[in-house]
């Protein structure tokens, strides 16, 4: 995982734990004070608030605990690997892409970061500047040409 990937993930653990589950423990007892429990239909969101908002402070604690930042002085810049920038032209369409390679808890299309997980990522992998690729995705065969490959 990149720094900046557990930085991020790091800031999203503390504000469910400091601002968000002290919100949902309020929405619980102000609804708790309204009467019987048995028809309280506010209470009963809230609990379910809660026990999503636990089991995502959960997944991120372990996601976390397990994670390794990478160093990115110790990597390969000529082939494609975690971390990677790679620039790539879609043979079919003429289109140009640039992509970083992440961990799939890092993935984010928006911001150009594919998974290495992804079936892009998988048939990146270990591959060089001037490599075509061809990429089974479920619209059928994608056919990739690497232009060149950073870090």
């Amino acid at each position: 995982m990149s720094q900046e990937g557990y930085d991020k993930l790091v800031e999203e653990l503390r504000q469910m734990i400091q601002e968000e589950l002290p919100r949902v423990k309020d929405a619980i007892a102000e609804a708790r004070d309204k009467g019987d429990l048995s028809e309280n239909f506010e209470y009963h969101a809230a609990k379910r608030e809660q026990g999503r908002l636990l089991s995502r402070i959960r997944f991120k604690q372990k996601v976390l605990k397990f994670a390794r930042v990478i160093d990115t002085s110790r990597l390969k810049a000529d082939t494609i690997a975690l971390l990677s920038k790679v620039v790539m032209t879609n043979l079919t369409t003429g289109a140009q892409m640039n992509y970083t390679i992440v961990s799939p808890h890092e993935a984010d299309l928006r911001e150009g970061k594919i998974s290495i997980k992804s079936p892009i990522g998988q048939a990146l992998l270990n591959k060089k500047a001037g490599d075509i690729v061809e990429v089974a995705v479920p619209v059928g065969i994608l056919k990739l040409r690497i232009d060149s490959v950073s870090l």
